[in-house]
């Protein structure tokens, strides 16, 4: 018991209120480890996913830029310097625009964006470059919408890899608490509550065995004593039968004496069988 100390265990009663208590949350952690379980894992799974796209787009995207920045050195080379002024010139509004998505992950809920194109380009863009280096122009617009949406998918990947990381690294920490303090600390108290009760009912048990042990002693000495006093009445009982039975022996003997004593002490006269007799004495 010593050595099972607080901190491996909970501070609780033991009782049998607080075991069944123990044991739900017991099973509580237990569910909550397999389904965080299963959700680092689903999260892992998604995390590889889309780091080896980001490794693809990012591959892409240097491709896509390389290619976007010389169709736009030919088409200054072939349009001229002041092309620039005059594009700029032509645009009003941004077409492109980037709409926000939520994904839900296990839980856990992931930003994705995509881009598209709001209304249609103007005339006066439509109509740059055509005196010359028009076909260049429309190359470069091409490359760069390309690069543009790959932007947006690459910035779409990253966040949902900064998130998922930030969601995984919680989710195993408490995997890991759950595995390593959670469980084995509710593992050690139902335990030591299932000790506790069974040093108890060994307690119980041997109080018990006491008791009924003590019981039996007294009804035993109080038979002895029962039989003690009833061979102790029967003792006396026979006694005084005999002593009744000796004085009803001696009894004629002692009449008999009296009955001489009396005649004695009347002068020697005797009367009895309707006649009278004279013993010593004189007579007619």
């Amino acid at each position: 018991r010593g050595a099972m100390s607080t901190t491996n265990r909970l501070n609780v009663v033991p009782t049998v209120t607080v075991l069944a208590v123990i044991k739900n949350r017991l099973s509580g952690a237990q569910k909550g480890y397999k389904l965080l379980k299963k959700k680092a894992d689903a999260l892992t799974m998604r995390y590889r996913q889309i780091l080896k796209r980001i490794l693809e787009a990012k591959v892409t995207m240097g491709k896509t830029m390389r290619d976007s920045s010389w169709s736009l050195t030919q088409a200054k080379y072939v349009t001229g310097e002041g092309i620039v002024h005059t594009i700029e010139n032509t645009v009003g509004e941004a077409n492109v625009r980037v709409r926000s998505h939520v994904d839900n992950v296990a839980g856990v809920k992931l930003p994705r964006f995509e881009h598209h194109l709001a209304g249609t380009t103007s005339v006066n863009a439509d109509l740059t470059g055509l005196g010359r280096g028009g076909m260049q122009l429309q190359n470069a617009k091409k490359h760069y919408l390309g690069a543009v949406a790959l932007l947006v998918e690459l910035a779409s990947l990253q966040t949902a890899f900064i998130t998922l990381d930030v969601a995984i690294k919680t989710t195993n920490r408490r995997v890991n608490a759950l595995e390593n303090v959670v469980t084995p600390r509710l593992e050690n108290t139902v335990q030591y509550i299932k000790g506790e009760l069974d040093e108890l009912e060994r307690e119980e048990f041997f109080r018990l065995k006491k008791v009924q042990a003590k019981k039996k002693k007294d009804i035993t000495a109080a038979e002895n004593d029962a039989k003690a006093v009833q061979a102790k009445r029967k003792k006396k009982k026979e006694e005084l039968e005999t002593i009744e039975g000796e004085n009803n022996n001696e009894g004629p003997a002692s009449r008999d004496d009296g009955a001489v004593d009396g005649i004695v002490a009347n002068g020697g006269v005797a009367i009895g069988n309707g006649g009278s007799n004279l013993i010593d004495g004189e007579h007619d």
